[in-house]
């Protein structure tokens, strides 16, 4: 298994999504399998290094420092992020399809104007 510091160099763990969103982007679209082999290594870096005794998980302090150091402290965009792409990368094309939706810097899905229901062509501002 990979490391977390091949992760998150000198980054507090889950502070930032974007290895995870990275990946999500890549296989959408490549397909090629490697990259879900590489979010599931993130997955299993995660579950192993930040799940606390209480079934939830925290920040790692250092992830320089092995064994790791967790804070009392779940960012929102664990959620938000990471967890959404993660889902994302393992989930079927047609959940939140890339050309029909856009994520903002927290991971939150918006509709892309004039390519989905939800926001239509006519709605544009051009």
């Amino acid at each position: 298994m990979l490391s977390l510091l091949i992760f998150f160099p000198f980054v507090p763990l889950f502070r930032r999504q974007h290895l995870a969103e990275s990946y999500f982007i890549l296989w959408r679209l490549t397909h090629d399998q490697r990259y879900r082999e590489y979010a599931w290594q993130l997955v299993e870096a995660i579950q192993q290094n930040a799940r606390t005794e209480s079934g939830g998980y925290g920040s790692v302090k250092d992830v320089n420092e092995f064994p790791t150091t967790q804070l009392d402290y779940q960012p929102p965009e664990f959620f938000s992020g990471t967890l959404l792409y993660l889902f994302l990368t393992f989930s079927n094309d047609t959940v939140l399809p890339i050309d029909k939706w856009i994520f903002n810097a927290v991971g939150h899905p918006l509709p892309v104007c004039g390519q989905h229901q939800l926001y239509a062509r006519n709605m544009c501002i051009h």
